[in-house]
C-alpha cells in the first residue's frame, strides 16, 4: 500500500532516509553507483538529478541564469531552486561537485596521458624539456 510522505511518522521518515543513505553510502566506485541508481531510479529521475547537479556546477562557475538556461533548457524556477540550495543548505553540492571536478581532471590527464607520446616524455625527462624546449 502506497504511503505519502505527510503520512509518515517522524521515526519512519529518519529510518526510511536512513536506510538510503547507508545503502548510497556503502556503494563504491563508479560502476557500482551507476548499477545502484539503474535500480533504484526511472531513467527520468536520474536525468533530473544529473541536470540539478550540472545546473549547480554552472551557478558554483557563476554563470548566469541566462547563459544556463540557454546550455542546459531548465527553466528560471529550477535554476533559482538550485541557487537557493546552494546558499542556503549544507555543502552538500559544493562538496559533490568539487569531488567530480577532481575526476574529470584525473580523466582529462588519464585521456591526454594515454594519448600523447610526447606527454608521456615531458612527464618522465621534465628536465631534458626545460634545456630542450618543444620546437614550434
Amino acid at each position: 500500500m502506497k504511503k505519502r510522505m505527510k503520512e509518515l511518522s517522524e521515526k519512519e521518515r529518519i529510518a526510511t532516509l536512513d536506510a538510503l543513505y547507508t545503502a548510497a553510502g556503502t556503494v563504491r566506485g563508479r560502476a557500482a553507483m551507476k548499477l545502484f541508481l539503474r535500480d533504484l531510479l526511472t531513467e527520468s529521475e536520474r536525468i533530473m538529478l544529473g541536470r540539478r547537479i550540472l545546473i549547480a556546477r554552472l551557478l558554483l562557475q557563476d554563470e548566469t541564469a541566462d547563459e544556463i538556461r540557454k546550455r542546459t533548457g531548465a527553466g528560471y524556477a529550477t535554476i533559482e531552486r538550485i541557487r537557493r540550495w546552494l546558499k542556503d543548505q549544507l555543502p552538500g553540492y559544493e562538496t559533490a561537485i568539487a569531488a567530480m571536478e577532481e575526476e574529470f581532471g584525473r580523466r582529462d590527464f588519464k585521456k591526454k596521458y594515454a594519448t600523447s607520446m610526447l606527454f608521456r616524455f615531458k612527464r618522465r625527462y621534465p628536465l631534458h624539456f626545460l634545456l630542450f624546449p618543444e620546437p614550434k
